[in-house]
């Protein structure tokens, strides 16, 4: 019997992680849009973001210290792996 009611309480627990798994990508896919939005407006207005250490992001592209400056992009704005990556890659 004990078996069968912990066999109930792991299906109840992966359901759980599923459901908000499924959520949080669904709320990472709006605000992704979201992004792309208003870095259009931005571009359409001729808008630039001033990130703080910019200069020394672009200068560890040029040295050739890519993953460096990932990882100084990312300290300075909060932005994720990917997106920081593509504004390195951006930058190259």
């Amino acid at each position: 019997m004990n078996t069968v009611v912990y066999l109930a309480l792991a299906l109840a627990f992966v359901g759980c992680a599923l459901g908000v798994t499924s959520r949080l990508a669904r709320a990472e896919g709006r605000l992704a849009r979201v992004e792309r939005k208003l870095d259009l407006i931005m571009e359409h207005l001729d808008l630039r973001e001033d990130v703080a250490r910019m200069d020394e992001v672009t200068a560890l592209v040029r040295e050739g210290k890519k993953i460096h400056a990932i990882k100084v992009y990312r300290e300075t704005t909060g932005a994720g792996l990917k997106e920081a990556k593509e504004a390195v890659d951006r930058l190259g």
